[in-house]
């Protein structure tokens, strides 16, 4: 070969390589190149590593940056869910394996783009930290990203391996942060995508972040997370509570509950390991942890108040307005928790606990005892504590808007009287094939408004757009939400709103 003839052929094969990197399935990010897959008018990029695995000599720490790669990684099939018990039949936990191993994430984008850079939307999935994965079909990101946007779903340590707490930890990390790992794994991702999301087409610069149930609690907390500020700058929060409490890392909680260390001491004392020996901790089986049973955010043993990562509970921290001021739409479903009266003492603790007075009193605010029955608890856990933090941040300033979600498929149970917790997932993301119950033709006008409610406040900082009906901004003087029906959203003033007041008068 000629000097020329192998002169040229160099250059053809960097123009070769070049055109290959500017592929719009595959893009170069800071730990590596990344292959995607295309998918009609849309590209993911599915089981990236944003930490190392959290197994071994971190299990219990902070996540640390993943290991970079050499040559072109496919990015074409799920990671595997953070360690928990596997219900196939939830819609929200995606396939099996689970494995400490598990800190990956996902991307949806436009396959075109232009190249003007694109909002993002990070979605931290519910399952009451114990269960759950960004992974589930429920939470591809298609339909959104063809609003052009960046889509990006994330796992996080779940259970004891996300939210646990230990003397021998704190010893080994004395200033911290200890106990929440899972939200440090969540911190770690949106800190991933301040850092790569702009090789997607995505602008580091508009992100929100969304998340139902857990992963609205998440939201909550994150807003107030010293760690987590200017990481994004909208958030949504769908079913996520508010009134939850948490245990400290010394001392007595509330209720007189017992320290985050305290309950991991009495479990590891439960597996069988009594001292203060880290190793030993870091050595109990996985499937032994998973199996002594789950930690319950209702009674404080999750999110621990460390002084670092959390340092306040979410109602004291907005009350005193130290919440990031950010566009926020906060709503619950019309019937949360459809359980029977009986069990509704079973969910009342500190200042939820009431006394029959208070009950009777209670029941003709709602116009009767079988009103009362059907909607108490949701009312306590979801509905008025959304209605009370979207008074608080609307009084701070910031642009606030309530929902309430009360599509229920004429497909749904029968046994249903309002829109159950979570039904409203397959609506945002506009993926009623992954519904837990069949739907109907009605059903995709509605999944189709409310995916673009949500894309068009991630990309303006207002769901408002196009000729749907128009959402008002939240106030306390107007009381105003926009509600999900089967018809259609519709503006109307918050549905027994003397209730919610009275509920909220309740708490310190």
């Amino acid at each position: 070969m000629t000097r020329l003839a192998g002169g040229l052929a160099a250059i053809l094969l960097l123009g070769a390589a070049d055109a290959a990197s500017a592929s719009p399935d595959q893009v170069k990010i800071d730990s590596g190149q990344l292959a995607g897959v295309i998918s009609g008018d849309v590209v993911s990029f599915k089981g990236v590593p944003f930490a190392k695995p959290p197994v071994g000599d971190l299990r219990w720490r902070p996540p640390q940056a993943p290991d970079p790669w050499t040559g072109v990684r496919a990015a074409d099939k799920y990671g595997a869910l953070c360690m928990q018990k596997i219900n196939t039949k939830d819609n929200g936990v995606g396939p099996p394996p689970a494995s400490e191993d598990c800190l990956t994430l996902n991307v949806w984008r436009p396959l075109h783009a232009g190249k003007t850079p694109l909002p993002v939307m990070v979605w931290i999935h519910g399952g009451g930290l114990v269960n759950g994965s960004g992974t589930a079909a429920l939470y591809d990101g298609s339909a959104l990203a063809r609003h052009g946007v960046v889509v990006v779903t994330i796992n996080y340590r779940l259970g004891r391996f996300g939210f646990f707490a230990h003397p021998a930890l704190t010893a080994e990390n004395p200033k911290g942060p200890l106990g929440n790992y899972g939200l440090q794994d969540q911190i770690a991702a949106l800190q991933w995508v301040q850092r790569n999301i702009a090789a997607f087409g995505g602008d580091p610069k508009e992100v929100t972040a969304f998340g139902e149930s857990a992963g609205g609690v998440s939201v909550n907390h994150l807003m107030l997370a010293p760690a987590a500020r200017g990481l994004f700058i909208r958030a949504i929060v769908e079913s996520g509570a508010g009134r939850e409490f948490s245990a400290p890392l010394h001392g007595k909680g509330p209720g007189g509950i017992p320290s985050a260390e305290d309950q991991g001491k009495a479990f590891a004392t439960k597996l069988g390991v009594t001292g203060d020996d880290v190793a030993a901790l870091r050595a109990i089986p996985a499937d032994a942890i998973v199996a002594a049973g789950d930690p319950d955010m209702s009674k404080g043993e999750l999110i621990v108040l460390d002084g670092v990562t959390q340092t306040m509970e979410v109602t004291d921290g907005f009350k005193q307005g130290l919440e990031m001021k950010i566009p926020y739409i906060v709503g619950s479903n019309s019937l949360e928790l459809p359980v029977p009266p009986s069990m509704i003492d079973t969910f009342f603790g500190g200042a939820g606990r009431m006394s029959a007075a208070d009950k009777a009193k209670l029941a003709e605010s709602y116009g009767g005892v079988d009103a009362f029955n059907d909607n108490v608890l949701s009312d306590i856990v979801f509905t008025e504590p959304a209605h009370y933090l979207a008074g608080l941040h609307a009084a701070h300033g910031a642009p606030t808007w309530l929902y309430r979600f009360s599509v229920l498929s004429p497909t749904a149970p029968k046994m249903l009287k309002g829109a159950p917790h979570a039904s409203e997932r397959e609506y945002v993301f506009d993926t009623l094939n992954a519904s837990p119950w069949p739907t109907v033709d009605a059903d995709k006008p509605l999944a189709a408004g409310m995916n673009a409610y949500w894309a068009d406040f991630a990309k303006h900082g207002d769901p408002n757009g196009d000729h749907r009906p128009r959402w008002p901004a939240y106030s306390a003087r107007t009381d105003e939400l926009l509600d999900f029906t089967n018809k259609g959203p519709v503006a109307e003033k918050t549905p027994r709103a003397e209730v919610l007041k009275a509920l909220a008068a309740r708490y310190p």
